[in-house]
C-alpha cells in the first residue's frame, strides 16, 4: 500500500453541478481542485452499472490537485439515480452484453474525451480514463481502440470485452498506453479469471500494464484506490 506524497496538495473540492457535453450528449461533473493550479492530467472516472457519476467521487478526492477529475454519468438510465453503459445479464456461460449499447457508449466517450481535452488544453498523453466494473470495461475498451485519445487506463474490477477485438488499434499505437488492473481474488460477479484473461491479452498486444490482486470481492477497496492513485502520480505527475 502506498500513501499520498506529503508535498502534493489533495483535491478536497466537491463536484460541480451536472453538465452536458454537446458533442457526446453525456453528462458529467468536474472536481477542480483550485483555479490557481494548472491541470497537468485529465482523468475521466466511469462508474459501474446501476451506479452514477457520484460513485467515484471519493477516489477523485484522493488525487493530487493538479489532476482535473471528470466524473462521467453513463447514458442509459436503469432507475432513479441508476445508470449504465450497456445492459448485461449473468448466466452459466458468463456475462452477456448488449453489444450495440456498448459500442454506442464507446463512441460517446470518444467524443467526450475530445471535448474535454479542448476545454482543458491537455492532450492524449495527459489523459487517462479509468473506472470500476462496467466503467473499467469501458475505460479499457476506449483505450485499446482509440489510443490516439488517451495515454492510459484503469481497469478496476472489470474485464476487457472480447467484442472489441475487431476494433483494436495497431500494436505500435497500443505500445504508447499504460494500464493499471486491480481485481479482488474473491470477486463473485466478475471472477479473477477475467483479470488474468485481460493480462494475457494485453501481453499479446504489447500494452504496458500492471496487475494487482487483492483479498477482496467485487468492490473498490481503500488499498485498490491507494495503489491506483500512486500508479497515476508516479507516471504523470512530477
Amino acid at each position: 500500500m502506498h500513501s499520498q506524497p506529503p508535498h502534493l496538495p489533495l483535491s478536497t473540492q466537491q463536484p460541480s453541478a451536472l453538465r452536458q457535453d454537446a458533442a457526446s450528449g453525456l453528462h458529467y461533473r468536474v472536481l477542480q481542485a483550485d483555479t490557481t493550479t494548472a491541470p497537468q492530467l485529465l482523468l475521466l472516472l466511469l462508474h459501474g452499472v446501476g451506479g452514477n457519476e457520484g460513485q467515484l467521487t471519493a477516489l477523485g478526492q484522493q488525487l493530487d490537485a493538479r489532476v482535473r477529475v471528470v466524473l462521467v454519468q453513463a447514458p442509459l438510465a436503469f432507475g432513479p439515480g441508476q445508470f449504465g453503459w450497456f445492459q448485461v445479464s449473468f448466466g452459466a456461460q458468463g456475462p452477456a452484453i448488449n453489444p450495440a449499447q456498448a459500442e454506442a457508449s464507446r463512441q460517446q466517450l470518444q467524443r467526450l474525451v475530445t471535448s474535454l481535452q479542448t476545454d482543458s488544453g491537455l492532450g492524449a498523453a495527459q489523459t487517462v480514463v479509468a473506472g470500476f466494473s462496467q466503467g473499467g470495461i469501458m475505460s479499457a475498451g476506449l483505450a485499446l481502440t482509440s489510443p490516439q485519445l488517451v495515454g492510459g487506463f484503469g481497469l478496476l474490477s472489470g474485464r476487457i470485452l472480447p467484442e472489441i477485438a475487431p476494433l483494436l488499434a495497431a500494436p505500435q499505437e497500443l505500445a504508447t498506453l499504460a494500464g493499471f488492473i486491480s481485481h479482488g481474488e474473491f470477486d463473485d460477479k466478475l471472477p479473477l479469471t477475467w483479470a488474468e484473461k485481460a493480462e494475457r491479452w494485453l501481453n499479446e498486444l504489447g500494452v504496458p500494464h500492471q496487475l494487482q490482486r487483492y483479498p477482496a470481492g467485487h468492490q473498490l477497496t481503500a488499498a485498490m484506490v491507494q495503489d491506483f492513485c500512486h500508479w497515476l502520480a508516479a507516471r504523470w505527475l512530477h
